[in-house]
């Protein structure tokens, strides 16, 4: 700490502000105002995309208006005075010009000049697979230049900013996959519950919070999943305490499914209770250690009517009826769903065998139930 003149504890408190950040992308202001702090700034600025052809660019900043505020802006400078720089070498201004030549270029005159933007210090990070954020720091015009001082915290802080944007890059791009995923089995119409190690439920999706309202066959009690018969839930209960067995790496248990029937007389639902597999330097209270699958074999398909539309080059009408008969309706209750004479709906049916190569209603409703329709969307 003595070559950058810093106390541990503030150095502390920056370090850690940049990796609370990368956990949570609402605390940059935080993260970016100790800087802003830290070198007597009136702005910094982290550039997360450069512009181009196809895209305008983004950043974020804080100043002092503002405080800890986060900003995100759009970022349209591409001809800026401090493109291709060396990656990862802090540099200044009077780096790369003079103080006349800087006050004649247009990027001062237009963008600098108004906000009183007059001193900068910036490196350009990499971090792997993101390609690279630029990082800039001003002061005012009648502030103090940045110093060799200035320049030797920037690179002692550095590899901690550029870690902190790599972990943040690495959540968000898993979260997003998450979130993908989860999508994708909802559009299957597939409940899913998360239990931890207790049976409680961690999370669910909003096809499993739909059956549970229903408390038709399953439901929670005390934040636990039951089933609606004794008989249904003792099975039920041996399939989670199995998947607690797997969790904790016991060989002999199994993934088990079964079949719960409903006070409703409906087809039972289907479910498959599965183990999350244990991370050994995680565990404590409150982890995911099982997942429940719930399929309702009666519930209707939510496959997109466009993507079906396309995928087998059918007209308005061939589609919606395609999709009662994925419902499960029969032709005769397909045809008085969409208010048309049965004539009618079986000469689309005869269309919809020609252009998808069926010969059978069965055969048609299982392709369209395995089509990737299902993951499609409506816009």
């Amino acid at each position: 700490m003595n070559t950058i003149e810093l106390e541990l504890g503030e150095y502390d408190r920056i370090v850690s502000a940049l990796y609370d950040a990368a956990l949570d992308s609402r605390r940059w202001g935080e993260a970016l105002e100790t800087f802003r702090v830290l070198f007597e700034a009136n702005y910094v600025t982290l550039i997360l995309r450069s512009p181009d052809e196809s895209n305008l660019g983004m950043m974020i900043a804080v100043g002092v208006e503002g405080g800890d505020k986060v900003t995100y802006l759009p970022y349209g400078h591409s001809m800026t005075p401090f493109v291709n720089q060396p990656i990862d070498k802090v540099f200044t201004v009077e780096d790369l010009m003079t103080e006349a030549e800087w006050r004649r270029t247009p990027y001062y005159q237009h963008w600098c000049a108004p906000v009183d933007v007059f001193h900068v210090m910036g490196v350009d990070i990499s971090t792997p697979d993101s390609g690279k954020l630029r990082f800039r720091i001003t002061r005012g015009e009648t502030a103090p230049r940045f110093s060799a001082l200035d320049r030797a915290r920037c690179e002692a802080l550095l590899p901690h900013l550029r870690r902190a944007l790599h972990i943040h890059n690495l959540l968000d791009r898993s979260e997003s996959l998450g979130s993908l995923y989860s999508q994708a089995i909802g559009r299957l119409s597939v409940g899913t519950l998360v239990l931890d190690e207790t049976g409680k439920v961690l999370e669910q999706n909003l096809i499993a919070r739909e059956l549970l309202a229903a408390n038709d066959g399953l439901k929670l009690v005390g934040g636990r999943l039951e089933a609606s018969y004794p008989s249904d839930n003792r099975e039920l209960q041996q399939l989670i305490r199995n998947a607690f067995a797997r969790h904790s790496g016991d060989p002999l248990a199994v993934a088990s499914a079964m079949s719960v029937s409903r006070p409703s007389g409906q087809v039972s639902l289907g479910v498959v209770v599965e183990p999350v597999r244990s991370q050994e330097w995680a565990e404590g209270k409150g982890q995911p250690s099982a997942v429940v699958y719930i399929r309702d074999a009666a519930g209707k398909s939510l496959a997109s009517t466009a993507a079906a539309k396309q995928l087998f080059n059918l007209t308005p009408a061939e589609t919606a009826l395609a999709m009662e008969l994925a419902n499960g309706l029969s032709l005769e209750e397909a045809a008085e769903a969409l208010n048309i004479r049965r004539n009618t709906a079986r000469a689309h049916l005869r269309s919809i065998f020609s252009k998808t190569g069926v010969r059978r209603q069965t055969e048609l409703v299982r392709i369209m139930l395995n089509s990737v329709a299902a993951l499609s969307r409506d816009n």
